[in-house]
């Protein structure tokens, strides 16, 4: 029985048991009290201080990309060492290799075992398979629900929206110290982060660069489960809208935090460069 029938499954089971035991209550009894308004100062510190703690992160991942409305599967493996590298292993049903790609803060490397080639550059690349402008330090925060890490804090705002609470902001630019070494134009974005209530944990973030409105980046967190101690959202989409949208939806599992572990990715010699 697959993955996906058995949460079907399971959400049937709840929600039988969740019917009968509430059936004969009144309603002012299963009722949710509202949620209390908070300060964006609050609910900042509190997201921060409630977000993934690690140094080293590795997972299995469950991938379904659609691009124009074309889908494809695939699985993928994941090895995360903070602020420093992502690495990560993407193979068809069959589990043999096809792609291997490798991202720092200044480097994008990508082997493709298809037609026997690699590249080795900068983000232009991944930029341009997204449609998008983003760096690491999004990539990284994206992937595991955490807030961007060296970003300004900004003059949030805060509100309460669809039982969550909302921070969000017209302008967050990166800090100064990680702009030295760059020779592109630093990326300011338009942000709106959703909180749970319960735990401040992100359950969704939507960016917009500025002047490029109609390019729009989303994540969506569900699912969350305990980690060593830490929450971890182990089932996200991403949404790309640009000249061709892209849904991107992760099933995490395996995972594993605070273990070293190496990243691997050696050219073979007569694979080709491509640029």
């Amino acid at each position: 029985m697959n993955k996906r029938k058995i949460k079907y499954i399971s959400f049937f089971v709840v929600a039988f048991f969740v019917l009968t035991t509430f059936s004969c209550r009144s309603p002012r009894s299963i009722m949710k009290i509202p949620i209390k308004e908070k300060g964006p100062e609050y609910l900042f510190t509190q997201l921060k201080k409630n977000e993934l703690k690690f140094d080293w992160l590795a997972a299995k991942v469950n991938i379904e990309y659609i691009e124009d409305k074309k889908q494809t599967y695939f699985k993928a493996q994941i090895r995360m060492q903070k602020d420093s590298v992502i690495w990560m292993s993407f193979s068809p049903a069959l589990g043999i290799e096809v792609v291997r790609l490798m991202i720092t803060q200044d480097s994008v490397k990508f082997i493709n075992r298809i037609n026997k080639s690699y590249f080795i550059g900068d983000y232009k690349f991944v930029n341009d398979f997204l449609k998008t402008n983003i760096d690491f330090d999004v990539f990284q925060s994206f992937i595991t629900g955490n807030d961007f890490q060296y970003y300004e804090k900004a003059e949030f705002k805060a509100s309460v929206d669809d039982k969550k609470y909302k921070l969000y902001t017209t302008s967050r630019h990166k800090l100064k110290e990680f702009l030295k070494h760059s020779n592109e134009n630093p990326v300011v974005f338009i942000q709106n982060i959703w909180l749970d209530p319960d735990n401040f944990k992100i359950t969704a973030v939507k960016i917009n660069e500025i002047k490029k409105e109609n390019k729009k980046l989303e994540a969506f967190y569900n699912d969350f489960k305990m980690i060593d101690g830490q929450l971890f959202p182990v089932d996200v989409t991403f949404d790309i809208s640009a000249e061709i949208d892209i849904s991107v939806s992760i099933d995490y599992s395996k995972i594993v935090l605070n273990k070293f572990m190496i990243f691997p990715f050696k050219i073979p010699e007569r694979y080709e460069r491509i640029y």
